[in-house]
C-alpha cells in the first residue's frame, strides 16, 4: 500500500464516521473533502470539482424539477386521493394499492420527494381506514426505495453507476434495463409487507392538537344548508351589473363566496370583488344567511324565478368538493381591532380581506339571530371566513393580521391544478426521450424542465426550491473518492481483495458478496455515496474474473436502493421515522429480511438478464 492510497483511505474512513454520526452534517462532510483531497498531491482542485459538471448531477438536479411540478400541478395528490376513493377501509387493499402507487410514481421522480408527498396522504388514509399510521408508514418507504430498482431515472444511485460505466468506455443501461428486477423485488416485498405490517402499529406521533378540518367547521357553525350554486342565464337582469351595485348581502342576505367562469377550454375561479361585472354562463358559489326568517331554500327558489338563475348540484357538505378553489380560516378578534363594537359590514372585510365573514362564534356557539355581516362583534369573537385559498395565504402575511386558526386542508392545496394535464404531456415526453436514446438524458430532462416551465407548471423559484442541494453536494463530494482511489490502485486492490475471498467459487458468489458488501455500507454511508464508492469496484471485480459488467453495475445499483436496515440508511427511512412512531430495531427488524430477499433476487437474475 503507497502512502497516497493510505491518505485517501484515512480520509475516506473518516468521512465514513463523520457520515454515520452525522456530525458535522452530510453536504458539510463533502465539502470538506473536497477541501482537503487535494493537498494529498492524488488530484488537482480542478479534478476535486469536476463533479460539478457531471451530467448525472445535472439530470438528477432536473428531475427535483420535474417531481416539483407533479406536486404544483397536482398529478401525485390526485393518484393518492384515488388510493383512499379505491382502496376502502381494507388495510390489506390499502397497503397494496399504496405500495404500487408509490413504486410507480416513484419510478419517474425522486423516492425522497414521493415520501414528502405521500406523508399527509398516507395519514389521511390511516384516518379513513382507522388504521395505524405506522402500519403504513413503513410499506410507503419499502416502496419507495423499491421505485429506485425500477427505472434509470428513478433513483441517484442507478445515474451514479451508470456515469461509472460509460467512464469505464461502456455502453450505459436503457431507461427500464432496471425493471425485471424491481418488479419481481417489489411483488415479494408486498407480500412480505402484509404478513409483518401487523407487527408495526408503531407508537403514535405526539404532534398536539390535530388541526381542524372544514368539515368540522361546517358541522360547528351549521353551514350544511347554506351552500348554492347558480349559472346566471342568458335573460338574467345580472347581467352586466357590478356586484356593489347589486348589493347581495344587504338585499337578499347572499355572499357570493366565489365565481366561476369559463376560460377556453377550462374555467376559472375568480376572487369577488365590488368591481366584478357578471357575465351570462358564469357560476356563482352562494352562502344564503337570509335576513329575514325564510328558509333559504324559498328565498332562492325566488330569485331564480325572477332573475334566470338556473340551480346547480352541491355537495351537500358546504363545497367541500371545490376545497382546491375555496378554502376557510377561523378569526380572532382580539384586543384593540376595529372590529370590536362594530359590523363585519361596517369595516368592510371583504373589500379589505377578499374573504366572506359566513359564521360568528360567541364563546363555543355559533350566532343565529340575523345577518352575519350585521352582528356586532365583540372582543374574543370568532369569526369563520370563505375564500380563495390565496386571499389567506395573503391574511397571514398581513403586519395587523388576525390570530387564525387555519385548517388541514390547506397543506393539501395544488396550486396550478389547471396545468396538470401539460406535466403529464411533459413527463411522458422526457420519458419518451429516454426510452427512445433519442437525445442523451440529461438533455431530455432540461427540455422537460423548460417545457414545463413554458407551460406554467413551475416558476423558476419553486424550482431552485425543489432541488435539494445538500444530495447533490454529498454526490460532488463522494465522486473525487472514485477517482482517488482508482488512481492510487485502491479500486485494484479492493476487487483482488474480493475475488481472492470468494475463491473459484464463481461469478454467482463474487455477485453476492458484492451486494452484501453494498449493503453494509449502505448501513453507515447515504446510499448515493455507496454506489460511488462501490461501482468501481464491482467493474474490477468483473474485470478480474473476466466476465460482463453489467450484472456487478446492476448489482451495486440495486443493493444501494436496498437501503432498508436503519433509518439513517436511506432519506426515505427518516422522513417515515416521526409519523410511523418507528424506533431504530423496527427498521432493523423489518429490514434484514428484506435486504435478504432483495439480495437474492438481484443474485439470482443479474446473470439472466445480463448473461457473464
Amino acid at each position: 500500500m503507497t502512502t497516497e492510497l493510505g491518505l485517501v483511505l484515512l480520509l475516506l474512513a473518516a468521512t465514513i464516521v463523520m457520515f454515520a454520526l452525522n456530525k458535522p452534517r452530510m453536504d458539510a462532510v463533502a465539502l470538506l473533502m473536497l477541501a482537503i483531497l487535494p493537498l494529498t498531491g492524488v488530484l488537482s482542485m480542478n479534478e476535486a470539482l469536476s463533479g460539478f459538471g457531471d451530467p448525472n448531477v445535472i439530470l438528477i438536479a432536473a428531475l427535483f424539477v420535474v417531481g416539483e411540478a407533479l406536486v404544483r400541478t397536482g398529478v401525485a395528490q390526485t393518484m393518492g386521493d384515488a388510493l383512499i376513493r379505491y382502496a376502502g377501509p381494507s388495510e390489506t387493499r390499502v397497503t397494496a394499492l399504496l405500495m404500487i402507487v408509490v413504486a410507480g410514481i416513484g419510478a419517474f421522480m425522486s423516492s425522497t420527494g414521493v415520501v414528502a408527498i405521500f406523508i399527509p396522504i398516507v395519514l389521511r388514509v390511516a384516518q379513513h381506514a382507522a388504521i395505524a399510521p405506522g402500519r403504513l408508514m413503513m410499506p410507503l418507504s419499502v416502496a419507495a426505495l423499491i421505485s429506485g430498482m425500477t427505472t434509470l431515472v428513478a433513483t441517484a444511485p442507478n445515474l451514479v453507476v451508470q456515469g461509472q460505466l460509460n467512464r469505464a468506455g461502456f455502453e450505459g443501461f436503457s431507461f427500464f434495463s432496471f425493471a425485471p428486477f424491481g418488479l419481481p423485488i417489489l411483488a415479494f416485498a408486498l407480500g412480505y409487507m402484509l404478513l409483518v405490517q401487523k407487527t408495526l402499529g408503531g407508537e403514535t406521533p405526539k404532534d398536539g392538537r390535530p388541526k381542524p378540518r372544514l368539515e368540522d367547521w361546517v358541522r360547528d357553525y351549521g353551514l350544511a344548508e347554506r351552500e348554492f350554486r347558480l349559472r346566471i342565464g342568458k335573460t338574467s337582469r345580472w347581467i352586466g351589473k357590478r356586484l356593489d351595485a347589486l348589493d347581495l348581502r344587504s338585499s337578499a342576505g347572499i355572499n357570493i363566496i366565489a365565481l366561476e367562469r369559463r376560460r377556453g377550454f377550462g374555467k376559472e375561479i375568480l376572487q369577488p370583488e365590488a368591481a366584478s361585472v357578471l357575465q351570462a354562463g358564469d357560476i356563482l358559489f352562494l352562502d344564503l344567511f337570509a335576513p329575514a326568517k325564510t328558509e333559504p331554500e324559498t328565498e332562492i327558489a325566488e330569485l331564480r324565478r325572477k332573475l334566470d338563475l338556473h340551480p346547480l348540484p352541491v355537495s351537500g357538505h358546504y363545497f367541500s368538493d371545490h376545497t382546491q378553489d375555496i378554502g376557510m380560516v377561523e378569526l380572532l378578534v382580539p384586543p384593540g381591532s376595529p372590529l370590536v363594537d362594530s359590523t363585519v359590514a361596517e369595516q368592510r372585510f371583504r373589500t379589505q380581506h377578499g374573504l366572506a365573514v359566513v359564521g360568528i362564534k360567541r364563546g363555543a356557539e355559533p350566532l343565529h339571530d340575523g345577518p352575519v355581516a350585521q352582528a356586532k362583534l365583540k372582543l374574543g369573537d370568532t369569526l369563520l371566513a370563505v375564500g380563495p385559498w390565496r386571499a389567506i395565504r395573503d391574511l397571514r402575511r398581513e403586519p395587523d393580521a388576525l390570530p387564525l386558526n387555519l385548517p388541514a386542508e390547506l397543506d393539501e392545496v395544488v396550486e396550478k391544478p389547471d396545468k396538470a394535464p401539460y406535466a403529464l404531456a411533459c413527463l411522458a415526453l422526457i420519458v419518451g426521450l429516454m426510452v427512445g436514446g433519442i437525445v442523451p438524458n440529461v438533455q431530455a430532462a432540461l427540455i422537460g424542465c423548460l417545457l414545463l416551465g413554458l407551460f406554467g407548471c413551475v416558476d423558476m423559484p419553486s424550482a431552485y426550491r425543489s432541488i435539494h442541494w445538500p444530495s447533490l453536494v454529498v454526490i460532488v463530494g463522494m465522486l473525487p473518492f472514485s477517482v482517488a482511489l482508482q488512481r492510487t490502485g485502491g479500486v485494484d486492490l479492493a476487487a483482488a481483495g474480493l475475488v481472492a475471498l470468494v475463491g473459484d467459487s464463481g461469478p454467482r458468489v463474487a455477485l453476492a458478496a458484492i451486494f452484501a458488501l453494498t449493503a453494509v455500507c449502505g448501513l453507515f454511508v447515504s446510499n448515493t455515496a455507496t454506489a460511488v464508492l462501490m461501482a468501481p469496484v464491482a467493474l474490477a471485480v468483473a474485470a478480474e474474473l473476466g466476465v460482463s459488467p453489467y450484472p456487478f453495475a446492476m448489482t451495486v445499483a440495486l443493493a444501494a436502493s436496498a437501503a432498508f436496515m436503519t433509518p439513517v440508511s436511506s432519506p426515505v427511512n427518516m422522513l417515515v421515522v416521526g409519523p410511523g412512531g418507528y424506533k431504530f430495531g423496527d427498521f432493523l427488524r423489518v429490514g434484514v429480511p428484506l435486504t435478504l430477499i432483495a439480495m437474492a433476487v438481484a443474485v439470482l437474475l443479474a446473470p439472466v438478464v445480463f448473461p457473464f
